[in-house]
């Protein structure tokens, strides 16, 4: 088969999805709020009971992360979600204002094109499946191809358990021939009202110009500071535990750490103490021409990586086989500083800067050069330091002490757990939220009459009454004033 009848066949595939999804979409429409929470239930379901299976699919087909990390997203998408949402209204009715005489109803958006990266390949599909159905939508995948077997073996799944719980058949399917004229196809096509688009940048961008509504994530590139405040050993303890989780494969995970010339000496013995290898010059110099490709772009063979492999990759010949993290000392940010860029792996820049001040600029100035929106961490007792960081950082989450890559998508903070983490119009994204159901339903507005014209125009009359007596008042006052100066 020639690449031209592989394209024309796998976008001839997304039509007729499309077309199973429309009929599919045509009875989620007429559903209840209980029909489709069963359907959801269902999901969560057989996302649990195959987490452990699916979580060592992917990392064995694209060999990124770690089976047991990615049994625990898969976990976090199949029942920390579920708790989250069972209980949301999505469908029908879901406000009623007897005092003001408006009524709020929930519809479903329609189909919506799920993009799925390869690095956390199973969970999103359960997660991206599961705030669909919940609000009526219809979902069609479209699969990264190094990740191609586990995806659809996710689809399947859950598919059949959702079919079992009541879905129409089509509400939940993937493109098995995945090329870049399917996914283009699926975006543009009439059909399709919303893309959810989780993946390289290139990819977002590329939703975003389909004329189709999309919801994007961009890079997460986070600093991590640790203040002056902080219990060092429990900060350094959950930057390692965030930055080791998956080998660093989730977006909101640090990628730097930063702190003043009076803490560097602490903090650089609680990551030695705790297993990071801090890379000597000539070390950082060797790594740092092998985490971005000539392009610019990330390099892929450091993505989801152990410490172990990306030493013998790049030729470092000293590193332990304990090394948890690579840490290595950063001046600058931007062309030429890799370390200053989002590294999906287990690497981390090291800043040292003169005082606080100095910090903020820093951190700032990493996520204008890429991250913007995403996410921000600091480490502090200091509860008005956070808030002075948080009004500043260009940050759509900032994170206070906690691990960033679980704090980020809600499974060690209170926000909302999602996999989807919008970087709001800073950066490029059209929402800020952990995205969930509701942010893919709309809002029909039933409201009832209260007023007449001839209201209206009485409010409108009084108003310029009331206008003429304050000039008249106003001009009364100055003649006073002037006749008492005249005395």
């Amino acid at each position: 088969m020639t690449y031209l009848d592989k394209d024309l066949r796998s976008i001839q595939e997304v039509r007729e999805l499309l077309t199973q999804a429309r009929q599919a979409q045509r009875a989620l429409e007429v559903m209840t709020q209980a029909q489709l929470d069963a359907i959801t239930a269902a999901i969560s379901r057989a996302g649990a009971e195959h987490a452990k299976r699916l979580g060592s699919m992917a990392a064995e087909e694209t060999g990124f992360g770690r089976p047991e990390d990615k049994e625990i997203k898969n976990r976090f998408a199949a029942v920390t979600l579920y708790e989250a949402i069972r209980d949301q209204k999505t469908h029908g009715i879901l406000h009623e204002d007897k005092e003001h005489r408006t009524v709020d109803i929930g519809v479903p958006v329609g189909i919506v094109a799920g993009l799925v990266p390869s690095t956390n390949p199973t969970s999103t599909v359960i997660y991206k499946a599961m705030i669909c159905l919940k609000g009526g939508n219809p979902i069609i995948f479209s699969p990264h191809p190094s990740a191609l077997n586990c995806i659809l073996e996710t689809v399947r799944v859950i598919r059949q358990a959702a079919e079992e719980a009541g879905a129409p058949a089509g509400a939940i399917a993937c493109i098995s021939t995945p090329t870049m004229e399917a996914t283009g196809e699926l975006m543009r096509h009439p059909y399709t009202r919303l893309i959810l688009a989780t993946g390289g940048a290139a990819m977002v961008k590329a939703a975003y110009s389909s004329g189709t509504p999309a919801i994007g994530v961009g890079a997460g590139n986070g600093p991590a500071y640790i203040h002056h405040t902080a219990n060092v050993e429990l900060a350094v303890k959950r930057i390692l535990d965030s930055k080791t989780f998956d080998n660093g494969t989730i977006c909101a995970s640090e990628q730097s750490v930063i702190m003043e010339e009076r803490m560097e000496g602490a903090v650089k013995a609680a990551l030695r103490a705790q297993g990071a290898y801090l890379l000597d010059e000539g070390e950082t110099r060797q790594l740092s021409g092998f985490i971005l490709r000539a392009n610019g772009t990330m390099n892929p063979a450091i993505v989801g990586k152990s410490v172990e492999t990306i030493a013998k990759l790049a030729g470092l010949t000293r590193v332990p086989p304990t090394a948890r993290v690579l840490v290595a000392r950063e001046t600058g940010v931007g062309k030429g500083h890799p370390y200053s860029s989002e590294k999906l792996g287990p690497i981390l820049g090291c800043y040292v800067e003169s005082d606080e001040e100095a910090v903020l600029r820093r951190c700032v100035e990493i996520l204008e050069w890429e991250g913007a929106g995403h996410t921000f961490s600091i480490h502090t007792q200091d509860e008005g330091v956070a808030k002075k960081f948080a009004a500043v950082v260009p940050a759509s989450r900032v994170l206070v002490n906690t691990p960033a890559a679980l704090g980020g998508i809600g499974a060690t903070t209170c926000l909302f757990p999602a996999l989807t983490l919008g970087c709001g119009a800073v950066g490029g994204s059209s929402s800020s939220n952990n995205i969930g159901p509701l942010d893919l339903i709309n809002i029909k507005r039933v409201a009832w009459g209260v007023k007449e014209l001839e209201e209206l125009r009485g409010s409108a009359a009084a108003r310029s009454s009331a206008q003429a007596a304050v000039t008249t008042d106003l001009d009364e006052l100055v003649s006073q004033i002037l006749r008492r100066l005249r005395v």
